[in-house]
């Protein structure tokens, strides 16, 4: 069985299973762009933009990209906004990891080479492999095929490539939820993402996707301006899913991310894919597009959910399945289904009720912004007594989310820190609650209305069930309004635009 190792564990910066990568990178890199098995086929697969990819060199201005039948069967799947997210991704990955070994054979590496994870919840752990942060390497000067100078997010700016992902814009609460397919309504979105077809950046991301893919992305590309080029802030690599896969990066954070799915899974009996028909057999079944990648000769390889959920058939296996390595602390206020609840494997029969929302569309920039929501009295009341009831026997706890609807713009690598705000009746003071983070990787392409989308912006549900049932259930509370207030981990311009359409707090349960 093979096993994918922790990057950070392999015995050193440059431990042979990281050289051989970069060799492999270095490989496929000057292979032509319509060539299946090139290092830029790959990247196109997930996602592409032809002037992103020329203004960064991944594409000369001449040359073509692949044939229309190899166009249309391979380029631009990338699932986001969908149930089939994480089973997509998986066979990506695969296919990837083939073609690598296979180059690695080639080059006279080993035959068992495994793509590494990048855990960055470990303690210690949240920095870019130091592999991959400099220009440097073993087999030369200045050409390191690891390194990419288009990661522009927290760091040394006079170190270029060098950062890390803050641990205060990340976490793990998607491992306490016990459904894998969520609502569209304003609910909870479920581990795995909503019931959808085909999807190649759908709006409502689940809650693995969400939190902590999306936020990595953003936090590792960053962004920076370029007056000559385009008055908006330009994505680097890992912020937009038309150029990820072109960074080497993506696919340790992938890998991470699809060692998360496994771990939900075998943490709960609860934790469970779904059984649907349309999901097994994947939007090939529903008449929709296959998924496929090519095999390291260039062949077609077809896989479903199914095969990709049966994970003792997957061919490998990792080092480590704990989450963190560690403890965290949870910052967003989700809390464990209690005893006697009903935790679904779907949401989807959840009602979803707002109590209140915003009076009007919200602009974002420079260090965050600010707004309130007004609450329906007499909703709040009711879900106030839920909470401190607690559910029936059998019955569906009660959720509370805040939700952030139609958010648009122009900043792919935009990374917000949510709090809630409850102000103090009678003198007494108010208290403030972080619930979590959104990252906008994918709203550049979900605020276009050309590009397959209405232009709706992407939305977010945050679970704020605890911090909600600490201020209802507070006698010095004020229950009139909330204040929600969004703060950029780094500045947001003025140029990119982004806006939330609405901020409003929604019940789930019975």
């Amino acid at each position: 069985m093979l096993v994918r190792q922790n990057v950070w564990e392999l015995g050193g910066d440059w431990a042979d299973p990281i050289l051989w990568y970069a060799r492999a990178v270095g490989a496929l890199r000057p292979k032509p762009l319509n060539d299946r098995t090139s290092w830029r086929f790959w990247a196109g697969m997930h996602g592409y933009h032809q002037g992103l990819w020329e203004f960064y060199g991944y594409k000369a201005a001449g040359e073509q990209v692949p044939a229309q039948a190899d166009f249309d069967e391979f380029w631009q799947q990338c699932q986001h906004g969908s149930w089939y997210f994480l089973p997509w991704h998986r066979g990506y990955l695969i296919g990837f990891e083939k073609l690598v070994r296979s180059t690695v054979v080639t080059l006279g590496g080993p035959p068992d080479w495994t793509l590494p994870y990048w855990n960055y919840f470990k303690p210690g752990q949240d920095g870019l492999p130091p592999a991959f942060g400099s220009p440097d390497w073993p087999d030369g000067t200045g050409n390191n095929p690891l390194f990419i100078e288009q990661r522009w997010g927290p760091g040394d700016p006079s170190q270029p490539g060098k950062v890390f992902v803050p641990l205060d814009a990340v976490n793990l609460d998607a491992m306490d939820v016990h459904e894998f397919t969520g609502v569209a309504g304003g609910g909870d979105r479920g581990f795995g993402g909503i019931d959808t077809g085909f999807e190649h950046g759908g709006t409502k991301h689940g809650d693995i996707e969400s939190q902590p893919h999306d936020q990595v992305h953003g936090l590792v590309g960053g962004e920076k301006m370029f007056p000559e080029a385009s008055p908006r802030p330009l994505p680097g690599l890992m912020s937009s899913p038309v150029t990820a896969g072109l960074d080497p990066i993506f696919w340790l954070h992938h890998a991470n991310i699809d060692r998360l799915w496994q771990s939900w899974r075998q943490s709960d009996s609860r934790n469970t894919d779904p059984e649907e028909a349309s999901w097994k057999k994947g939007p090939a079944s529903l008449g929709q597009h296959k998924f496929v990648v090519p095999l390291p000769d260039g062949s077609p390889w077809e896989y479903t959910p199914e095969q990709m959920s049966d994970f003792a058939g997957v061919g490998y296996t990792y080092s480590d399945f704990s989450p963190a390595g560690a403890p965290l602390v949870a910052v967003a206020g989700r809390t464990a289904t209690p005893p006697g609840a009903v935790a679904m494997a779907r949401s989807t029969g959840a009602a979803v009720e707002v109590l209140g929302a915003n009076a009007q569309s919200l602009p974002v920039a420079g260090k965050g912004a600010e707004t309130s929501v007004q609450l329906d009295a007499r909703t709040h009341s009711k879900v106030a007594a839920r909470l401190a009831a607690g559910p029936a026997p059998g019955a569906r706890a009660e959720q509370v989310f805040l939700n952030l609807e139609n958010v648009r713009g122009y900043s792919d690598a935009t990374v917000l820190q949510v709090y809630l705000q409850f102000a103090g009746k009678d003198g007494a003071p108010s208290f403030e609650r972080q619930v979590g983070s959104i990252g906008l990787f994918g709203v550049t392409n979900a605020t276009e209305s050309d590009t397959g989308h209405a232009g709706d912006g992407l939305s977010y549900a945050l679970n704020i069930t605890k911090p909600y049932s600490e201020f209802a259930g507070s006698g010095n509370a004020d229950p009139a309004k909330v204040g929600v207030r969004l703060q950029a981990v780094a500045p947001v311009q003025q140029s990119a635009d982004v806006s939330v359409g609405r901020i409003s707090i929604v019940r789930q349960g019975d």
